[in-house]
């Protein structure tokens, strides 16, 4: 399979590392046209290269679309259908400003500290249900029962996006029904896809596996390093509002782009020993949340989550293996993991 097929076939990305054909394509032809399955368009694969298509939203626009089409039917959608003008991540400036002033006091620092408490109690009860066990579907049981999406006393997500106004009007029922899915199905996935993909690499890496556990200290560097290795977004579109010469290639109007974050995050040019996981690794300016106008809303939340379970599982397990074949996701959107069972032993286990 050549590389333009193999990038728009979401099979593809469920049984094979596509890392070989980013780097490929880093070293040969970073702005490549490619042409597959569905409608043809420009593959962004280094770091400074998808850095800047981010940092002109006017130019390389999110409202015509923020993902490469995997299906005919898919392509034949109208980008209204698909929340383009109503869903913040596929809005431009100003708009997209002003909604994300109306969204966002849930995601803000202070915001998110009020979830710490509750979230190691809800990591505990996660783990109380299955450490006795020895064995578990990490993603099934652990991962997918995390993320959190809601509050209370009206604070909860959808009546924030009920109540929210934009330019002095409240937001119609259309964006708040995309603006919802937006925040619960966005948050589901990248929450879920970065835990799990941060077991596998510690237990793929069992020093730094092992560093970890013997000094906490490391945390914030290491949640960096796995968000850089396991890239839960694989890509994201733009589309070029006028014509324009990007890195010397011709770029149409309506041309699309593909940002493959999972290249950029192993870009030679930007990262020291790019392939080598490293959860001391500074600095690491990773790009799995985005960058610019469009950074991930969600990230502070998002980190939060990643380190309450990573804290909770290198002191809650002294031993942890893969139990059996990983199976991910058919997908060249998201890096999911459906499937990834693991055995372990609980630290200080009761004794019969």
């Amino acid at each position: 399979m050549d590389i333009d097929q193999a990038l728009t076939d979401p099979a593809f990305f469920a049984d094979h590392d596509p890392h070989p054909l980013w780097q490929q394509l880093r070293r040969e032809d970073p702005i490549h046209w490619t042409e597959g399955r569905v409608r043809p368009f420009w593959s962004i694969t280094r770091y400074d290269d998808i850095v800047a298509a981010f940092s002109e939203p006017n130019l390389f626009t999110s409202s015509r679309g923020v993902v490469v089409p995997s299906s005919p039917e898919l392509e034949r959608e109208p980008s209204e259908r698909m929340g383009a003008g109503q869903m913040m991540i596929m809005t431009d400036p100003p708009l997209h400003g002003a909604m994300r002033r109306a969204f966002n006091r849930l995601f803000l620092p202070r915001a998110v500290g009020a979830y710490d408490d509750p979230g190691r109690r809800l990591v505990a009860e996660i783990l109380d249900g299955v450490l006795d066990r020895g064995t578990c579907d990490f993603v099934v049981d652990v991962a997918a029962r995390l993320p959190m999406a809601r509050g209370g006393d009206g604070e909860d997500l959808l009546s924030v996006l009920g109540n929210a106004e934009i330019n002095g009007r409240q937001l119609t029922e259309g964006e708040i029904f995309h603006n919802g899915f937006q925040y619960i199905i966005g948050g589901l996935e990248t929450t879920r896809n970065a835990i799990s993909g941060g077991l596998l690499a510690l237990i793929q890496h069992p020093a730094d596996c092992a560093k970890l556990i013997n000094n906490p200290s490391v945390m914030p560097t290491a949640i960096e390093e796995i968000l850089r290795w396991s890239s839960p977004i694989t890509h994201i579109a733009r589309v070029a509002t006028r014509a324009i010469e990007f890195r010397g290639k011709p770029i149409r109007e309506g041309d699309m782009l593909a940002l493959w974050l999972p290249s950029g995050n192993r870009d030679e040019q930007t990262f020291d020993d790019p392939y080598r996981f490293d959860i001391e690794r500074t600095p690491n300016e990773q790009i799995a949340f985005g960058k610019g106008e469009h950074f991930c809303a969600g990230a502070h939340l998002a980190r939060l989550e990643l380190r309450l379970m990573m804290h909770a599982l290198v002191h809650e397990v002294e031993q942890i293996e893969l139990a059996g074949p990983v199976e991910r996701l058919s997908s060249n959107l998201v890096a999911g993991i459906k499937h990834m069972p693991v055995r372990f032993k609980r630290t200080h286990a009761a004794v019969a």
